[in-house]
């Protein structure tokens, strides 16, 4: 990926090698000498090569182990999101049963409060009533009505202890269904914490990983093949999501209006700010094809708009990359991702998150990189988000 600089080494020294046989060189050098120095040449030649093949080899293997630390990354990222949603659901059940609780509680003291005054009037009242109506039975309407009373205020009574029994019991099941949540909270916490450690160590590994790949690439000449090749992968990979794209669309039931009527009004992908612009210089004569946006890590990466994923893989020099298609030709790409939250043939709406803002492909700050492609030529994106 780094050495295409090698062919230059090699022109230099073979062209050493043919002054060798030059006239000028051997009319002033006896044969032996002539063959000594070809000799030392080639040996030098051949050392080179050797460099270059070490070399070679070992950015080859760094490469691997970066895009496994950052997979990694990814994976224990996506992890340490769903322990967080997931804290978040159990805070809020938590707060929603703590509610209860206060209800349940104030509705309780209301009843016991009610349930005593009637005991005591009933306590206080009731056999002179029911006495009373014994010694005047002439008066039947009078007790027919007394009677009918007392089954009303006996059966309003029944009522309000069946209630009042209810809301113990469920305060008893509210108390139990709090301490299970404070327990899962706990664990989860935890298990939150030894996952932020794994990825302090991972990103960590990543860093050392990075530092000898950027000590590898010495030379301007090889930054600007590295980043050629890395821009070459990035295009094979968006020419075969298109390919994908328009075979999908020819057996679609459903199409996609592609971005057209759009323009302008797109969705900013992820909110920060727009670092590097679309055609700007990136090293010698290689330009920004998309843009780069600043981003905290972890932030969600939106869609810019309804789309349907057709790649979602890492991608070298871009690191993590998905790319959506839109239909009618256009495509949105983003890159640097800590982690994809989508995969291969799902479907997205305006808005919806599908990965989270990170430095993955060899970055040194988290950022997002941006493209919208038609048919795959790359267009300016500030151009078309709002």
């Amino acid at each position: 990926m780094f050495f295409r600089f090698q062919f230059l080494i090699f022109t230099v020294l073979y062209s050493s090698i043919l002054v060798l046989w030059s006239h000028g060189a051997f009319s002033q050098e006896s044969d032996n000498t002539q063959q000594e120095r070809l000799a030392e040449l080639q040996a030098e030649l051949r050392a080179r090569q050797q460099v270059l093949d070490n070399s070679k080899a070992s950015a080859q293997e760094l490469e691997s182990v970066l895009k496994s630390s950052e997979l990694e990354i990814a994976n224990v990222a996506k992890a340490l999101a769903t322990t967080k949603q997931r804290l978040d659901d159990i805070s809020q059940e938590q707060a929603e049963l703590s509610k209860e609780q206060s209800e349940l509680k104030a509705a309780i003291r209301k009843q016991q409060s009610l349930l005593s005054s009637q005991l005591k009037s009933a306590f206080m009242a009731g056999h002179y009533d029911y006495a009373k109506m014994l010694f005047y039975q002439d008066d039947a309407r009078t007790f027919e009505r007394v009677i009918t009373y007392y089954q009303y205020v006996a059966k309003a009574r029944q009522k309000e202890i069946e209630s009042f029994r209810g809301n113990v019991a469920r305060l008893e099941e509210v108390n139990v269904e709090l301490d299970e949540k404070a327990q899962s909270l706990a664990s989860l916490q935890s298990q939150q914490e030894g996952q932020r450690a794994i990825l302090i160590t991972r990103q960590d590994d990543r860093k050392a990983t990075l530092k000898k790949i950027n000590q590898t690439i010495a030379t301007e000449n090889q930054k600007i093949a590295a980043l050629q090749e890395d821009e070459q992968a990035l295009k094979d990979a968006i020419e075969a999501a298109r390919i994908a794209a328009e075979r999908a669309a020819r057996e679609a039931t459903v199409s996609l209006d592609g971005l057209t009527k759009l323009k302008g009004k797109l969705i900013k992908p992820v909110d920060g700010r727009v670092r590097a612009l679309f055609g700007n210089r990136r090293q010698g004569q290689v330009r920004w094809k998309g843009i780069i946006i600043d981003g905290a890590e972890g932030s969600p990466v939106n869609s810019i708009a309804p789309g349907k994923v057709l790649y979602a893989d890492w991608l070298r020099g871009f690191g993590l990359v998905s790319i959506v298609d839109h239909g009618d030709g256009y495509m949105s790409v983003y890159g640097h991702n800590q982690a994809l939250l989508k995969q291969a043939g799902d479907e997205v709406r305006s808005g919806e998150r599908i990965a989270l803002v990170g430095r993955s492909g060899g970055q040194e700050y988290p950022n997002l990189y941006f493209e919208i492609r038609h048919k795959g030529k790359a267009l300016n994106p500030t151009a078309w988000i709002r």
